[in-house]
């Protein structure tokens, strides 16, 4: 039995990269400069040609598993006719049209540290964009191995097939409370007993540096009382207003730790998460430039791995 080869468009594949990050035909529309029914042409086109379902309608529009790769592919292209551009007399563009971007995995911490300085660096050499998809550093290197981002700020060492791990440093944190928290839950003296029946916060089911910490520094868990905040600077606030202690990165708390708008809990032993570019093995002059800002923001950001 023969095998069917279908012959992707480039112009389709853009209209169904556009409805993905878009999440509409019609925001789709505006960025191509085309109609919403020419965008919903091109889209229906392809999936008959295919005869597979790419894009799952309905508000936001949701990729299919072969539509999220289909997406992933076209960025790579776009990547790659970055560098053909310039030596086919096409500036520094994309050739097939659209923006070139790279999806990049990042924790929110890193992303309210040090990467801003990496991103900076980067965007004012190129006009490539880049698309930030926020997740635990334990977990970022995931959407890495599915094909969902180029690239990857990970605390996780192990090899990924097609890419190359980068030590970039290690990202320190401090356990932290307001002063009214620590008279409130500590007024008569500090114990062990008492740090763990008091109220924690974390950013999200899979955050374990309290109990990383607690378990380091004084053999315990955490308490039943935890509050959940998702957010970097949302588990600031709430620790300024004395909601609860917290893992805080030194480089957000530091000049609070001095004013005294918050005080380390004892023993006052710090811990760090050690941090690794993961980028994928795909020879494109954009993707060296971002890892080359990467390095250069986390060697000037970020303390040298232990040992």
């Amino acid at each position: 039995m023969k095998q069917r080869f279908i012959m992707l468009d480039y112009p389709s594949l853009a209209a169904v990269a556009a409805v993905i990050r878009e999440g509409t035909f019609e925001r789709a529309a505006a960025v191509l400069g085309h109609t919403p029914s020419a965008v919903s042409q091109r889209v229906r086109g392809l999936e008959e040609r295919l005869g597979a379902i790419l894009i799952q309608r309905g508000q936001p529009c949701q990729p299919t598993a072969l539509g999220r790769k289909l997406c992933d592919h076209v960025d790579r292209v776009r990547l790659l006719e970055q560098d053909l551009g310039p030596a086919l007399g096409h500036g520094g563009g994309s050739l097939s049209g659209g923006v070139a971007t790279i999806a990049i995995a990042v924790n929110a911490d890193s992303m309210a540290t040090w990467f801003a300085k990496a991103a900076a660096d980067f965007t004012h050499q190129t006009t490539v964009a880049l698309d930030f998809r926020l997740d635990d550093e334990a977990h970022t290197a995931d959407r890495l191995r599915s094909g969902e981002v180029l690239a990857a700020v990970s605390s996780n060492p192990a090899p990924i097939p097609g890419c190359k791990i980068i030590e970039l440093g290690t990202l320190r944190y401090a356990a932290c409370a307001s002063p009214a928290f620590m008279a409130h839950h500590f007024s008569q003296e500090f114990s062990i007993e008492r740090l763990a029946a008091a109220p924690s916060l974390r950013f999200d089911r899979r955050d374990g540096l309290q109990a990383r910490w607690l378990r380091e520094t004084h053999g315990t868990e955490p308490g039943k009382v935890i509050h959940w905040v998702p957010s970097t600077q949302g588990f600031l606030d709430l620790g300024l207003a004395g909601v609860g202690w917290g893992m805080h990165p030194i480089k957000l708390v530091r000049e609070h730790l001095t004013a005294g708008r918050l005080v380390e809990l004892p023993p006052g032993i710090r811990i760090g998460v050690a941090l690794y570019w993961t980028v994928a093995r795909l020879h494109a002059d954009t993707l060296i430039r971002l890892t080359q800002a990467v390095q250069r923001a986390a060697a000037t950001e970020l303390q040298a791995h232990d040992g």
